[in-house]
């Protein structure tokens, strides 16, 4: 074989190998009772139960913050963040969170927030926080 068939085979094989790593550490969409049978990290996407307390203590704990949330099924289920409480989050529309079930709670690593903008009539703004790893 030439060297130029076997240069564009070696080239081809590591695209297909960074195709399918991309593919497989992507987390697909669900509800909570996917994520209850699924270990694998989950995106769920739902509303805040805005009648149920959200849980934030800055002084007691900075990196707790806990509310419930109901999905686009309507199950509700009790969700973890460990970061700071995210700015207007009771004004979100709606909540897209990256996580997996530990237990019967959700512990989101990654909330993304869709919330009106205040700027501007019937538009929405979109904003991403990401929970701190813990430091063993």
């Amino acid at each position: 074989m030439k060297k130029s068939s076997i240069f564009g085979l070696i080239v081809i094989a590591i695209a297909i190998a960074v195709i399918i790593s991309v593919y497989s550490s992507t987390s697909s969409y669900g509800n909570f009772n996917d994520a209850k049978q699924t270990t694998s990290e989950l995106k769920v996407v739902g509303r805040l139960n805005k009648q149920k307390e959200l849980h934030y203590d800055a002084v007691k704990d900075a990196n707790y913050f806990s509310f419930y949330m109901r999905d686009t099924v309507g199950n509700e289920c009790k969700v973890v963040f460990t970061g700071t409480k995210p700015e207007d989050f009771e004004r979100s529309e709606q909540i897209v969170l990256t996580g997996k079930m530990i237990g019967n709670e959700f512990h989101a690593s990654n909330i993304l927030m869709k919330c009106p903008s205040k700027y501007t009539q019937d538009k929405l703004e979109t904003k991403e926080y990401k929970a701190k790893q813990a430091s063993i």
